[in-house]
């Protein structure tokens, strides 16, 4: 079990003092930032160039993790242009906080008409041989994820001025509204048509008279196409024809059984019932699935010669 510390770099079309801000600035660093969820710069004494800081992170049901750090910053020009610095150390006296201490940099170098902004950090963790396969199996590919998803946050912050908090909304509604379709696209093809077919299905089918006594096998077929569908609804759900196709599809199913069997609409629960809420849920899906923030857009290994830190933050 080695461990591997937590690298995360991505280019974003802006300038160094407008990244700058976003990253260095405690209220607007943690409307971007998965990871935390307060940041406090404190009092700075006279001829201090590092800065103290205090840093909290809720994890549900009324429990916070507070924890502090010290940052401190440089400012020099490269030969490929002009770049900062900052290195910061932290860590926590909660015995609840799985991280003891660690340490870290963010480094900002310009690149053409952008910015490559990265960062590597590493920490200790408690708890013995437990907290580190705890670490190892979960909470380090976690938190490198939330790191990647939180610097593709702020990206779409400077680059298209959503603020973070719309694509958190953005988010939750999208994966909300791909979660249902896909369970209704599972549900319909292996209940009604797999598991029970003669519960109504297979009448609606042989009233049409479109396949002479091969309704049952049809039927199966439906539903296996329609669990592939509800298994192709998540795989695929960033990309826009994913949403044509399964509308499509629902147009389709609904319209066959209708124009065969008018009658269907005075059901309670009815083609029509099903395949409007689903195509609602395909159009919001296909919505909020624009300019969401992504942890792949990010590298998670560095492409260019890197700064490195210890554990206590210092650059070697």
């Amino acid at each position: 079990m080695r461990r591997k510390s937590i690298y995360v770099e991505i280019d974003i079309k802006t300038d160094i003092d407008s990244l700058w801000e976003r990253t260095q600035t405690p209220e607007l660093h943690e409307q971007w930032d998965l990871r935390f969820s307060k940041i406090e710069y404190l009092p700075r004494g006279e001829g201090e160039r590092e800065q103290r800081f205090r840093y909290q992170t809720r994890i549900g049901f009324g429990l916070a993790i507070a924890g502090t750090g010290i940052t401190k910053a440089s400012d020099y020009e490269g030969t490929d242009g002009r770049k900062r610095l900052s290195v910061l150390t932290f860590g926590s006296d909660q015995y609840l906080s799985l991280i003891h201490k660690g340490g870290g940099y963010w480094k900002y170098m310009q690149n053409g008409e952008g910015m490559t902004f990265s960062t590597r950090y590493d920490y200790q963790t408690r708890c013995g041989v437990i907290g580190r396969w705890f670490d190892y199996l979960f909470f380090r590919p976690l938190f490198g994820f939330a790191t990647a998803w939180s610097f593709d946050c702020l990206r779409i912050w400077l680059e298209k001025n959503i603020p973070p908090a719309v694509s958190l909304q953005r988010t939750v509604i999208h994966y909300f509204s791909v979660l249902m379709i896909s369970l209704l696209w599972l549900y319909e093809g292996l209940i009604p048509k797999i598991v029970y077919p003669q519960a109504g299905e297979l009448v609606i089918l042989q009233h049409t008279g479109w396949f002479g006594g091969w309704e049952a096998q049809v039927l199966q077929l439906l539903g296996i196409a329609e669990i592939g569908i509800g298994v192709i609804a998540v795989l695929g759900h960033r990309k826009a024809g994913i949403y044509k196709l399964q509308i499509t599809a629902l147009l389709a199913l609904a319209g066959a059984a209708l124009f065969k069997n008018p009658d269907l609409l005075q059901a309670p629960f009815n083609p029509l019932t099903l395949s409007v809420p689903m195509i609602g849920f395909c159009l919001v899906a296909g919505w909020s699935g624009l300019d969401l923030p992504q942890a792949s857009r990010c590298s998670r290994k560095p492409i260019r010669p890197e700064i490195r830190t210890s554990i206590k933050g210092e650059v070697y």
